[in-house]
């Protein structure tokens, strides 16, 4: 089985505290520790999103590249493109 990321392992506590918080509820250290959690695990996947959008390319049917010029610019200042 492939190794616990640490998004997977984020999720998986988030998972934990929802749980025990339907059952019986949290304390206010475990409260603390969900919204820790959630607020790290949003940024994580915003910061993988952003960097995907980031790294793609778009093309049209005919083949002709349109991806948006902002993107085209960000892709330049990191050293992705060479036009």
């Amino acid at each position: 089985m492939a190794e616990e990321n640490e998004q997977d392992k984020l999720l998986k506590r988030i998972n934990e505290l929802a749980h025990k918080n339907k059952a019986e509820g949290l304390t206010e250290e475990e409260k603390a520790e969900r919204k820790k959690l959630r607020d790290e695990y949003l940024k994580n996947f915003r910061e993988a999103f952003r960097s995907k959008i980031e790294m793609t390319q778009i093309f049209d049917k005919s083949g002709k590249e349109v991806t948006p010029e902002k993107v085209k610019e960000i892709q330049r200042k990191k050293g992705l493109r060479d036009d």
